[in-house]
């Protein structure tokens, strides 16, 4: 209440008005330089701290100085210079502090700043009233005076808070308001506080005209001091806007992007790279509005990079992306805006490129399986009425055997040419694609099963024409499974899983090629996958036996060894066949245990028979190709204490070719070791002449399936006589397998074969004491 009263009575109220313009027009223009040293270019960051710092504090010395005239104690006044001089001196010096403290970057920097610069105001307020010189005695209210100081310490400190905001117009205008409301309520505060009670006037005081006069002088001085800062931060920004102009059009210039320079909506500049993407030129653009340029400004937002069209100069839009940046311009011309532009077009035509590869076979350029299942997907989603989907699954018969003999190239164009061939059979609406391997699905609608055998036999017809490979012809064939949706199967998954069962169907059988699904066809898969999962446990429940079959010296018929043959008692089927579980094992890997299961307990038996008897152990394919075999050999032998001369390895053809390198290289570690090894089913395999020149068998094991046919097939008595003269020609004996009546055995004793294993002599069977005997 005492302000307000000071404020009515004391106070000349347009003197006032005039001090608060002051004020405020102070206030503005140094939180306006406050705000560009907090956020401008370090190089640029202390002009605008000391240009700020002199004009708040100049402005603000005006403020209490103008205010000081407006104040009318009803006695003569006078203000000693050397007071006032120094209190204008110590305004100026606590802002620089102040606004120099409220730029750095240290937690609670701009708070403490501005208490730096509002302690600054209290102390130039109270100088200034120190230097206030009148006939009367001055007291002082405590209260009113802390309240002051502390006011305008307090709303200083918010001042600078809010102008460190990011909000310009917001910040500015709350910063200056602040600014504003501190200064007024610390002198009037301040007034309040000061009680002034008369006494006789003394010569030696100034008057009142004088005092009034000295300030005059030393507001006007001050405020063409505040008008010179103004200046010379328009001048600094000036340059600066200058500077980011030409720092604008020199990146253009070197950017590989188009970019177009727009100040106040028109097209200030444009780059060579923006000429040559438009086919504009930069005269005809220049002072024209952005949209000329072809492209739409106003859904750009600000940092955002969008995705638009760009109208080049033959009427083409082509893609682009744009980018949008403001930076400060010219005063007179408002900010720059800086179009970037980019051509996507190479870079969507990649995307399409990449999108295509993903769905597509690079081998034979055939859809792959990725695209197969959306084209699956969106085949069923499109189904009406009666119509079904056919789902067909090719898989080439003898695409492997192309492969091991003639190598994978060769493979390839078998490939390539069976896909494109398949290709040519296709009609509007069907799908064509390859998996892997030698495994295509072909699909289309149909409404009914002879539609999908129509189909199937037609993608048939070309999987057994001839592709020629150099001066050879082969030709693959296929085996073709079907399904359809929704009678087969209720997804797209079960659809595929379906369409194989029917294929593996065809390829099992001998008189049918193509095979519709069937839900019998299930119960042979849960068949199958009842073994393999009693297979895995199997060797731990003890139900593998080995069987042995007498090997038998022709001249003398006396037992030289016995073959060592793998057989499986499972608890409620009983035995079951090798040729039911042999093959399993190697599709899921549980042959390597089985196979080293199996040469350990041959070893343990044989270890006690008659030292002139020998144990033939099988080898599977896997197992050939096993880099540590020997290693196991050996440390089998060791262990069971057999010496290895006893020990005979048998492997076919078959597996050789798989990879023939790797599977010799084996074998000669293995032999090294002073094992033997005989190569099984001879006559059987891809190329048993070649087989027999890569490797130094120490036995040849001829085929039952040539034995069974001597006595009325008159080429299979051909092949087994050239066995014969070819093994006495190397000098690599010949066991005959599957001798099976007398005629048989007085034929092959008669050409000569050293040795027979067949039911003659005895079927394999479990062995009962320790073999020693030479009789058969």
């Amino acid at each position: 209440m005492r302000i307000i009263t000071c404020l009515v009575n004391d106070h000349n109220i347009l003197l006032v008005g005039l001090a608060a313009l002051i004020c405020a027009l102070g206030a503005w223009t140094s939180i306006s330089l406050l705000r560009r040293a907090m956020a401008r270019d370090v190089s640029f960051s202390q002009a605008w701290t000391m240009l700020g710092a002199i004009a708040a504090g100049s402005s603000i010395w005006c403020t209490h100085f103008v205010a000081m005239l407006a104040f009318e104690p009803q006695t003569p006044v006078g203000y000693e210079p050397e007071l006032t001089a120094l209190s204008l001196l110590l305004i100026v010096f606590s802002s620089i502090a102040g606004f120099w403290i409220g730029t750095q970057r240290f937690s609670g920097a701009t708070e403490l700043g501005g208490v730096v610069f509002g302690a600054g105001v209290a102390v130039m307020h109270y100088v200034g009233m120190d230097a206030f010189s009148v006939d009367a005695v001055i007291t002082w209210s405590a209260s009113y005076l802390a309240f002051s100081i502390a006011w305008v310490m307090t709303c200083s400190a918010l001042a600078f808070q809010q102008a460190e905001l990011s909000n310009p117009k917001q910040s500015q205008l709350a910063a200056s308001a602040l600014i504003v409301v501190a200064v007024v309520g610390l002198h009037f505060g301040g007034m309040a506080a000061m009680t002034i009670t008369p006494f006789a006037a003394t010569d030696g005081t100034t008057t009142s005209t004088n005092a009034r006069e000295f300030l005059a002088f030393a507001v006007a001085g001050v405020a063409l001091l505040v008008v010179g800062i103004v200046w010379i931060s328009h001048v600094l920004d000036a340059g600066m806007r200058n500077q980011a102009s030409s720092r604008l059009r020199h990146l253009a210039s070197s950017s590989a992007d188009g970019m177009i320079i727009t100040q106040g909506g028109l097209i200030a500049d444009v780059n060579g790279a923006f000429e040559r993407l438009s086919g504009l030129s930069r005269e005809n653009l220049i002072g024209r509005p952005a949209s000329a340029a072809g492209f739409d400004p106003s859904t750009l937002g600000e940092g955002v990079i969008d995705r638009g069209l760009l109208k080049i100069a033959n009427g083409e839009e082509i893609p682009v992306e744009i980018a949008l940046h403001t930076e400060a311009g010219k005063a007179d011309g408002g900010n720059f805006r800086v179009y970037a532009l980019r051509d996507i077009r190479p870079r969507l035509e990649q995307e399409r490129r990449i999108a295509t590869l993903a769905k597509t076979d690079s081998l034979t350029g055939l859809a792959n399986r990725a695209a197969l299942l959306e084209q699956i997907d969106s085949e069923i989603a499109d189904l009406r009425g009666s119509n079904q989907l056919a789902l067909i699954a090719v898989d080439l018969n003898r695409f492997k055997e192309v492969n091991d003999l003639h190598g994978h190239a060769a493979g390839d164009t078998v490939l390539r040419a069976l896909s494109e061939r398949m290709l040519g059979v296709l009609r509007d609406g069907e799908f064509l694609a390859r998996l892997g391997g030698d495994e295509f699905v072909a699909l289309r609608r149909v409404t009914g099963r002879e539609e999908a055998l129509e189909f199937a036999e037609r993608i048939e017809k070309p999987l057994f024409s001839t592709v020629s490979l150099d001066q050879i012809d082969v030709v693959c064939g296929a085996s073709i499974g079907i399904a359809l949706f929704p009678e087969h199967a209720k997804s797209a998954t079960q659809l595929m899983n379906n369409a194989d069962l029917a294929m593996y169907r065809a390829k099992g059988s001998r008189a049918d090629t193509v095979c519709f699904y069937a839900e019998a066809m299930d119960e042979i898969v849960r068949n199958r996958r009842k073994i393999i999962s009693d297979l895995r446990d199997a060797m731990t429940l003890g139900q593998f036996e080995l069987h042995y079959q007498k090997q038998i010296d022709v001249s003398t018929q006396s037992v030289t060894g016995y073959e060592a043959l793998l057989r499986w008692r499972h608890p409620e089927r009983g035995y079951i066949s090798p040729l039911d579980f042999i093959h399993l094992a190697e599709e899921t890997g549980l042959i390597v245990p089985i196979g080293e299961w199996v040469l350990r307990a041959a070893c343990e038996a044989a270890k006690d028979w008659g030292d002139h008897l020998t144990v033939a152990v099988n080898l599977s394919a896997v197992q050939l190709h096993q880099i540590d075999l020997p290693e196991i050999v050996e440390q089998i032998l060791a262990e069971t204490g057999l010496p290895p001369s006893r020990l005979e390895l048998e492997t076919t053809e078959t597996s050789l070719m798989l990879d023939p390198e790797r599977a010799i290289h084996v074998l000669n570690r293995i032999k090294s070791l002073g094992v033997s090894v005989a190569i099984d089913d001879f006559g059987t395999g891809y190329s048993s002449l070649s087989t027999l020149r890569a490797f130094n068998f120490d036995k040849i094991k001829l085929d039952k399936s040539f034995i069974d046919g001597i006595e009325k097939d008159v080429q299979a008595r051909a092949v087994m006589l050239a066995v014969l003269a070819l093994g006495n020609a190397l000098e690599i004996p010949v066991l005959a397998e599957g001798v099976e009546t007398t005629e048989q055995f007085e034929f092959l004793r008669s050409r000569g074969c050293g040795s027979v294993q067949g039911y003659l002599f005895g079927r394999p069977a479990p062995l009962i004491g320790v073999p020693k005997a030479d009789a058969a």
